[in-house]
């Protein structure tokens, strides 16, 4: 089984980047991410929740990869690294 991508919002104001590291996240903006898991969104949303001590998170799983512009540098080409085989 792939992968699901999901996006997770937190909390712009905290500092959530060290805690997003352990996961398979892609950075878009100040507490927007990619995340690739193999948890269930139910699972990624308690761990995520977990992990950062977030004090507010959105957890939702995307059907196919998202179109956006003007977000953090590389963040584009690492979703692109993705999906490259191997």
């Amino acid at each position: 089984m792939s992968p699901t991508l999901f996006v997770v919002h937190l909390d712009p104001d905290d500092d959530h980047e060290r805690q997003m590291d352990a996961l398979d996240a892609i950075a878009l903006a100040p507490g927007l991410f990619l995340v690739r898991s193999d948890e269930t969104q139910s699972g990624l949303y308690h761990r995520v929740k977990r992990e950062t001590g977030a004090r507010s998170l959105l957890v939702g799983r995307l059907a196919e990869r998202p179109k956006f512009m003007g977000m953090a540098p590389g963040s584009l080409s690492a979703l692109r690294s993705w999906e490259e085989p191997g």
